[in-house]
């Protein structure tokens, strides 16, 4: 073998290589290219690729606390209201309190490490964590809605007295009461803390549309700001960390600042709202394109609007909740775990059959509850490896 052809060869097998990378190259941008002319851009290679799969476990819980039961997540265990009272159960069922009383129309919530139940139309609000009632109240006038905020902080907002004036009542954490204000006009949907415990947001109906008004809880009667939105419906308010109070309409999803000025972080104009969930580190929304049938995209988002994901989606999606860095979603044939950038985990259906679900619930990133009015199935994934 001649001296001279060794540097030809090598050549040959450096072009060969070149032109193997440039092929593959070439390829890549095909595949994305085709993927991204589907209208949900480069998140939709999520899809592309079989879903990871995961080995499931499920248990159902029984909550013998009358009827309309409602549930939520606290500390990693499951909490329940129903007419006759509260009930909590840890992960693995054993029940940690229960306390009863009357209610009508029950509604649970929970934040940090504790939630809150209230009747609607009534009067009975408690507050409790895993283990006890931290607050119980009795209120004078008849409850429209309450809150929580993470640090056991919360308001209950009261009709009561001639005309029916609103009433937004604050408590601390041991359940003293700290501020009270009164709406003279417009109908109070509900009323939000601030994390700090210094800001109140009341969120209420005017002749043109919705109002949030701001109030420091170091000053009384008077609000520091308001902001109107005119023409359309606030059904939703949040508070962010930061301060900032996150607001649903029927067709934004906006910031609005305790200065009063707004920033619009989704507008759907063309879409109609399916649902939407919140946990500290994203939202999520389900927008149904109308007149196609359950023909939808979900999207996630980061508090500045940011997109984190977004898939499209055509089965119709009965419920869903965030935790975390999860979004748990209820279809019609089943549950998917999702994280928030919306990469699928699928469940099967037979998983939630004994449920005959109406409602999923989030409670850590592997926990979801599968609930309806009767019973609750628990069901905990393990990515298998």
């Amino acid at each position: 073998m001649s001296g001279d052809n060794i540097p030809k060869r090598k050549k040959r097998r450096f072009i060969s290589f070149i032109i193997l990378l440039v092929v593959l190259a070439i390829l890549t941008i095909i595949i994305v290219s085709t993927l991204s002319n589907g209208g949900l851009g480069s998140s939709r290679l999520l899809g592309f690729f079989s879903p990871r799969t995961s080995e499931i476990s499920v248990d159902e819980f029984n909550f013998d606390i009358g009827r309309a039961r409602m549930f939520a997540g606290i500390d990693g265990s499951v909490a329940a209201v129903g007419t006759l009272g509260v009930k909590v159960l840890d992960a693995e069922g054993r029940e940690t309190l229960r306390d009863s009383f009357r209610m009508n129309q029950p509604v649970i919530s929970s934040s940090g490490d504790q939630c809150i139940a209230f009747d609607i139309g009534g009067t009975s609000v408690r507050v409790f964590n895993r283990t006890q009632v931290t607050s119980s109240i009795e209120t004078d006038g008849t409850v429209v809605s309450a809150s929580l905020n993470p640090n056991g902080w919360f308001c209950i907002v009261t009709q009561e007295g001639v005309g029916y004036r609103g009433i937004v009542t604050v408590y601390n954490s041991s359940g003293s009461e700290v501020y009270k204000v009164s709406l003279g006009s417009g109908f109070i949907l509900s009323a939000e803390l601030s994390h700090d415990n210094k800001t109140l947001a009341i969120l209420n109906l005017i002749d043109t549309g919705s109002r949030i008004t701001f109030y420091d809880l170091d000053v009384e009667d008077e609000p520091i700001n308001r902001f109107d939105y005119s023409g359309g419906l606030i059904f939703d308010v949040v508070y962010l960390p930061n301060g900032d109070v996150l607001a649903f309409s029927t067709d934004l999803l906006f910031i609005v600042e305790r200065s009063g000025n707004s920033r619009i972080l989704h507008s759907f104009h063309d879409n109609r709202l399916g649902g939407y969930a919140y946990d500290k580190n994203f939202i999520a929304l389900h927008l149904y394109d109308y007149g196609v049938g359950f023909q939808g995209q979900l999207i996630t988002f980061n508090t500045d609007g940011t997109i984190l994901g977004e898939i499209a989606s055509d089965r119709e999606i009965i419920s869903m909740s965030a935790v975390d860095n999860s979004l748990i979603i209820l279809k019609s044939d089943g549950i998917t775990f999702y994280n928030h950038e919306l990469e699928a985990f699928p469940v099967s259906a037979e998983s939630i059959s004994a449920a005959g679900a109406n409602r999923v619930l989030a409670i850590s990133e592997d926990v979801a509850v599968a609930t309806n009015d009767n019973s609750a199935v628990v069901i905990r994934r393990e990515e298998e490896q």
